[in-house]
């Protein structure tokens, strides 16, 4: 069995889009665990990391989500455990999730150093499942040098643990590599890939967000896996808002409150991916059956306008079971962007 840490040296990197894509050209059958959860849901009284649902989803996994992470939040975990509990905890989860694996992931926290109170930081995870460490580069191009030296400056290179980095989300992926990279590999460090920026993976779908906003869906059901390219928020009057050059973009998700109807029939007017209605307001009937008959998905948030626009201005564009597509285009990604054939010498 090959044992991978994946981790990042900053949050938002694509830690969980790099595993989808390397379980995917490894092949073989795939076990995963994300012992720290840190991206955690609350659905049907269960508590789960968002990543770990996504992947045991995605390959089939025997587990349920919850079985896959040990604990969410630092004080719980620092009450519960000491680091031998931790370590043995880990081993447990290896061998049981493990169990007839060719490839197994161990996702760390949102960045390298996150749980180390707890003993739950990307060295102690490689250091107890005996794993090989894959460090995410991200950011600007002096970030990712900044990273890369103190990577080496922390000792990773003496351990013999860390197999090597990726560089993600670089908007000139050709430039860095005649420029930067060589700057990076005379520090001894083995850079596996470098992956350019794709903005069709920074979008999130409509079912995303009704997922992520715990909506209710009014209409549109079969339209849920419509992309999102822009938010708007409907507070003005309609009027102004139609002549607003952002108004007319397509694949558009209008928030307003359920009892703007004249926001909601501007909206329908357009070309609209979704609209979300707030304050857990019905808007009148002739414009539900009127969207119903568009196709247009109308979500139903309890909150309110602010609320809903801070809380989507937070969200991650991760990708969902149902994102065939950007699925599709992560595999294409990894595969050609990463050194894939040196993954087959993990730890076993």
């Amino acid at each position: 069995m090959n044992r991978y840490v994946i981790t990042s040296m900053r949050p938002s990197a694509g830690k969980t889009s790099l595993i989808i894509g390397l379980a995917k050209a490894l092949g073989g059958d795939v076990g995963y665990i994300k012992p720290f959860g840190e991206r955690f849901i609350y659905f049907k009284k269960k508590l789960w990391d968002y990543d770990a649902a996504l992947m045991a989803g995605l390959f089939h996994l025997d587990e349920e989500p919850e079985d896959l992470s040990i604990g969410f939040h630092h004080a719980k975990l620092s009450f519960m455990l000491d680091e031998q509990a931790t370590r043995e905890k880990i081993g447990d989860l290896i061998t049981r999730v493990g169990a007839g694996k060719d490839q197994f992931f161990i996702e760390a926290g949102q960045d390298i150093s996150y749980g180390g109170a707890v003993h739950l930081d990307a060295f102690s995870l490689a250091e107890y499942a005996d794993a090989r460490l894959i460090v995410l580069l991200s950011g600007d191009e002096g970030q990712i040098l900044d990273d890369a030296v103190l990577l080496k400056r922390c000792g990773c290179l003496e351990t013999g643990r860390l197999q090597g980095v990726i560089v993600s989300k670089v908007p000139d992926a050709e430039d860095f590599a005649q420029t930067f990279l060589p700057r990076i590999q005379a520090l001894g460090i083995n850079v596996l890939g470098i992956i350019p920026y794709c903005a069709e993976l920074c979008l999130f779908t409509v079912r995303y967000l009704a997922n992520r906003l715990f909506a209710d869906i009014v209409t549109g059901e079969s339209q849920l896996d419509r992309p999102v390219k822009s938010i708007v928020i409907g507070a003005m009057p309609a009027s102004s808002a139609q002549k607003h050059p952002l108004f007319q973009e397509e694949q558009k998700v209008v928030i307003t409150s359920g009892d703007r109807s004249d926001m909601i029939l501007a909206a329908l007017e357009s070309k609209t991916a979704a609209v979300i209605l707030t304050n857990n307001i019905m808007p009148p009937a002739n414009l539900v059956a009127r969207a119903s008959r568009q196709q247009v998905p109308m979500l139903l948030v309890p909150t309110d306008t602010y609320a809903v626009a801070k809380k989507i201005d937070s969200l991650e564009p991760l990708p969902t079971r149902e994102d065939t597509d950007k699925i599709a285009l992560i595999e294409q990604l990894i595969a050609k962007h990463v050194q894939v054939k040196e993954f087959g010498n993990g730890r076993s």
